[in-house]
This record gives C-alpha cells, structure tokens and sequence, in this order.
C-alpha cells in the first residue's frame, strides 16, 4: 500500500468510527503505547492490563516488528499498527476500554491510531496524544480539569486536557465508540497524580523499557509477555 492509498483509506474507515456517548461498565482497561527505532526499522509496542477503578495491573504485553509501512506523519497507524495489534493478540483477557498514546479524531483525517485500531478491535478508545497533530485552541485554564475545544475548520475534534495543574495539556479525542466528553472525563479520572492516565503511562514504561532491552542486546524482535 501505498501512502497516497493509505490516506484514501483511512478517509473511507472514517466513516465507519461510531462517535458515541460511553457509560461502561468498565472492570478493565489496557493503555497502549508505541516507540520506535528508525535506526533499525523496528517497531515496539507494548499494552497493559489493569483493574477499573483499582487501577491494578494484571497483565502486559509486548511486540517487535520491523516497520512495514513509511515513516510518514499522519499515517502512522500502519507502521505501528501492525505491532499494536500483535501485542493485544497476547493478552489473556479483552479490555472493555483502551487508552492509546496517540490521537483519535484529533487527526487530518479523523483516523489516527486510537480511532484506527479501536475501529479494527471493535473495542471503546481514546486517544490522549503528548502533542497536537492538527487543529488550533485556546490555553486551557492553569488548573486540572480546565479543557479547551480543538477545532480544524470549524470542526470540534478534540480537546486540550489540563490534567494536572500548572503542566502542559494532554490532547484528548474520541477514537471509536466514544464521543468527545466521555473521552475527557474517562482521562482525567485515570490521571493519578500524573500528567499521562495511569494505562498510558505505565505503557510508556514499558515500551521504554522494551526498546532499551532490544537495542541493548542482539535479540531483534522476540516478542514477550507476562502477566499477574
């Protein structure tokens, strides 16, 4: 696939996304998060499991791949997906929600990696991005809870997230069966005293930790997966 076809698909998904309101329940939910190595063309993934509200891990895992798509901004769902999708395939359980380091609608096309991979899971997502790809807001009040519409050509597609006070913004969009005040009041409730929810974050550890591992050694791409 091309990256010309790639855009072109993603906008036909688009209208597959279910933006809806979302009540739960919820008694799991998985936080996903991707890194990457352009040095070697490999693609690290890593999900994690834990107890709603409890917020207790019960399992994770990991997926190594080489890169089969371009580097190429605003499609990076199918250079990463791919990994993202493999690391879901190991765990033992489905969650009934899923937080992804990454944007849902809050995307050109409507369709970054929590909008794409929760339409391909068929499972509640979120996408709560470090950075903003598109759109333009207003600051946010300095204060946790203070949000901000993020709009792109007169459209709502997202919002800048205060979830701590005094620390820059999550920006937060619906991926796929979630509409965008769900998706708000879900990431600031899984805020811990952090700016990242706590399913992102402990993801980001452990990606981080994962790509460490690999390049530090030989192993190129053994997979791995714990649970308790």
């Amino acid at each position: 696939m091309t990256p010309r076809e790639a855009a072109r698909l993603q906008s036909e998904l688009r209208g597959l996304l279910r933006l809806e309101p979302f009540d739960g329940p919820v008694r799991l939910v998985a936080g996903a998060d991707v890194a990457f190595s352009r040095r070697d063309d490999l693609v690290f993934a890593a999900v994690v499991l834990m107890t709603w509200p409890e917020c207790v891990t019960t399992a994770t895992a990991t997926a190594v791949r080489e890169g089969a798509f371009p580097y190429v901004p605003g499609l990076l769902s199918f250079r990463e997906g791919p990994a993202v999708l493999e690391a879901f395939g190991r765990l033992a359980a489905d969650p009934d929600l899923v937080l992804f380091d990454g944007q849902g609608t809050a995307h050109p096309r409507r369709l970054g990696l929590a909008a794409h991979l929760g339409l391909l899971l068929d499972i509640p997502s979120i996408g709560c991005a470090k950075s903003r790809l598109c759109g333009e807001h207003e600051e946010p009040g300095k204060r946790r809870g203070s949000t901000a519409e993020l709009t792109d050509g007169g459209e709502v597609i997202g919002a800048a997230v205060r979830t701590r006070d005094g620390v820059r913004p999550l920006y937060v969009s619906p991926g796929h069966r979630m509409d965008l005040r769900s998706a708000v009041s879900f990431t600031l409730a899984a805020c811990r005293g952090f700016r990242l929810p706590e399913p992102t974050r402990r993801a980001h550890t452990l990606v981080t930790r994962l790509k460490a591992d690999t390049l530090g050694g030989d192993v190129r791409g053994t997979p791995g997966c714990t649970r308790r």
